[in-house]
């Protein structure tokens, strides 16, 4: 990190200061900033132009639980301060998301239809299919209570992580029901991929006490968005709110520590923004890859890791009636032959005779993404009979070079229970916002380590 001074030696440098500067727009860094700016701080948010191009309904979520009042999404927005109205707004659907099979539409919800579900295309006898939700509605809320429990973030000092122990008879089981293990491959088959579609991870297996909350939290129904209060819209308000800002940022930029204190400068500008403390809302080794491509150094700090799988992501537009009566507001796509399934989302079009279609798959970073894009559209196409002429794809916002939502980590330790570190170094203060390490509990994980991590440096500044 170059250290410079106000006064250098090529003229004179305009520093802008805030509390705090967040670089990437990823949803843990806009509930952090909100916490953040709760606490009485100034928070400036940066965002990769590239990345802020791309619509939001492709960013947001695929999935958040429904569940009322006490869920998890509920009690965030609750602790961010987004009022009671905005709140209200947000409806919890009895179906949380369809699963298409070559040979099946399972609806998945409340915990009635989805035993019903399971027995009708036979992938669980009635005994088992009751015994199977019920012993993953149980899990799902005890791992929720334990989220809202948890720390989340680490305070102190690095500590090992517990060994588990046994568990009394009177308290529900963490992780998975046992009675699972009874079932057959097909639906162990299924719930594994709905696992690696709800989490926000590339490489690695979650825990089992993640997967009992993936699994699990869609029983409770999903939370539908209205059109003009989507969560990052709220987010985005709510910082706006308390007076902090959100930038976008086009141009190259390197680290720069002035006065002590962590920012960025901009090639061929003489403007600094620096902050008491540095937050990187980004995957570390697309930041440092960027860097190295503008001839810029790379701090130690940052890391090099680089994401190996990434989510591929398309945008369609269709006349509403082509949509089947039959098909919910979210389905995961079970494509014949291929291991992830597609995630797509049916939204409000601004033009009333068409809806918007967000269609997302995980590939690896070496695929070849247009290739990737065309199977997902042939997909989706495919769910559509009649759509000839009436489905077209949107344009591509082009990806992001650093602040790429779509790209995703990897779980060294299978995630959550263990307690996450964010500080990357003490001098300047810069922290890291690893969506890795919470992924595998998903967008629930998003907005917790937010949350916590605004607090703990919150604490930190005060």
């Amino acid at each position: 990190m170059r250290e410079l001074s106000l006064d250098g030696p090529d003229g004179r440098l305009r520093a802008r200061r805030w509390d705090v500067l967040v670089l990437g727009g990823a949803i843990p860094g806009l509930v952090g900033a909100v916490r953040l700016g709760m606490a009485g701080l100034r928070v400036l948010v940066v965002e990769e132009d590239a990345a802020a191009r791309v619509p939001a309904m492709l960013r947001d979520p695929f999935f958040l639980a429904g569940g009322g009042s006490e869920s998890v999404l509920q009690r965030c927005l609750t602790a961010l301060g987004v009022p009671l109205i905005d709140r209200r707004s947000i409806e919890d659907a009895e179906i949380a998301f369809q699963l298409l099979l070559p040979n099946a539409r399972v609806d998945i919800g409340l915990p009635a239809r989805t035993q019903e579900e399971l027995v009708a295309w036979g992938l669980a006898k009635p005994e088992l299919a009751r015994d199977v939700v019920s012993g993953l509605a149980d899990a799902a809320r005890a791992e929720a209570e334990e989220l809202l429990r948890a720390p989340i973030v680490r305070r102190g000092a690095r500590r090992a992580a517990p060994t588990p122990g046994p568990t009394p008879a009177s308290r529900h089981l963490r992780g998975l029901p046992a009675v699972l293990r009874q079932a057959d491959a097909p639906l162990r088959e299924l719930l594994d991929a709905q696992v690696r579609a709800l989490a926000n991870v590339g490489i690695g297996e979650p825990s089992p006490e993640a997967r009992a909350r993936l699994l699990g939290s869609a029983l409770a129904g999903g939370a539908v968005f209205p059109p003009d209060r989507e969560l990052r819209t709220l987010l985005r308000k709510r910082i706006e709110q308390l007076h902090g800002e959100v930038r976008t940022l086009g141009a190259p930029f390197e680290f720069v520590q002035i006065d002590g204190h962590p920012g960025i400068t901009m090639r061929r500008s003489r403007d600094a923004w620096i902050g008491r403390a540095l937050v990187v809302n980004a995957p570390p080794g697309l930041v440092a890859n960027a860097l190295e491509s503008w001839e810029f150094e790379v701090p130690e700090w940052l890391g090099r890791r680089t994401p190996q799988r990434r989510r591929a992501a398309i945008h369609l537009r269709a006349v509403r009636d082509v949509l089947p009566d039959a098909l919910a507001s979210r389905a995961l796509i079970f494509p014949e032959g291929e291991t992830d399934a597609i995630a797509l989302s049916v939204h409000p079009s601004e033009r009333k005779r068409y809806v918007d279609l967000a269609a997302r798959q995980t590939v690896d970073v070496s695929a070849d993404l247009a290739a990737a894009h065309d199977r997902i559209e042939a997909s989706v196409r495919a769910l559509l009979p009649f759509s000839e002429k009436k489905v077209a794809r949107v344009a591509d916002a082009g990806a992001p070079l650093w602040d790429d939502e779509f790209a995703l980590g990897e779980l060294d330790d299978g995630g959550w229970p263990t307690e996450v570190e964010i500080r990357a170094n003490a001098s300047p203060l810069v922290y890291h916002l690893p969506r890795d390490a919470m992924g595998a509990v998903g967008a629930e994980g998003d907005l917790l380590l937010g949350w916590h991590a605004g607090d703990t440096l919150a604490a930190a500044l005060s």
